[in-house]
């Protein structure tokens, strides 16, 4: 009697060992670029609100995950952030080890170099932990009176 045959016996391989298609949101993430569109607006000063309340990026000290709502306030120059590509753009912060002071200053530079406000802040206040609350508040240029 035959000891096994080839049909049937084959292992399945474990799922570490199957490449693994991403899923369309990683694939969005790891594609995401700024995109901005032109200020409807130029001539006149305005304010633009944003509130990310789900962002997320690792220490780079322990490797815990640190979660923070990032708030964003800034007033357009020639081009205003579209919002699902800024969405994009924070997400791929997810697996990224990096302080609060450098991921919010960070941010700050990518905003302004793809947008180029007149005035821009970000706020970045991070959940406690281990009994300390970080807040990051960061800006770049002259707020003008609306």
């Amino acid at each position: 009697m035959a000891s096994g045959s080839a049909a049937g016996s084959a292992a399945t391989p474990s799922p570490e060992n199957q490449t693994r298609t991403p899923r369309y949101g990683e694939r969005a993430i790891a594609e995401a670029e700024l995109i901005c569109f032109e200020n409807p607006r130029p001539g006149r000063a305005y304010e633009v609100s944003i509130e990310l309340p789900e962002f997320t990026c690792t220490c780079p000290f322990s490797g815990y995950p640190d979660f923070a709502v990032l708030r964003l306030l800034y007033q357009p120059g020639p081009r205003v952030l579209e919002l699902k590509a800024l969405k994009l753009y924070v997400n791929a912060y997810r697996d990224r080890a990096i302080s609060h002071e450098e991921v919010a200053n960070r941010i700050l530079d990518d905003l302004m170099a793809a947008a180029e406000p007149v005035w821009m802040e970000l706020l970045a206040d991070f959940n406690p932990r281990g009994n300390v609350h970080t807040v990051v508040r960061v800006s770049h240029g002259t707020r003008q009176a609306c």
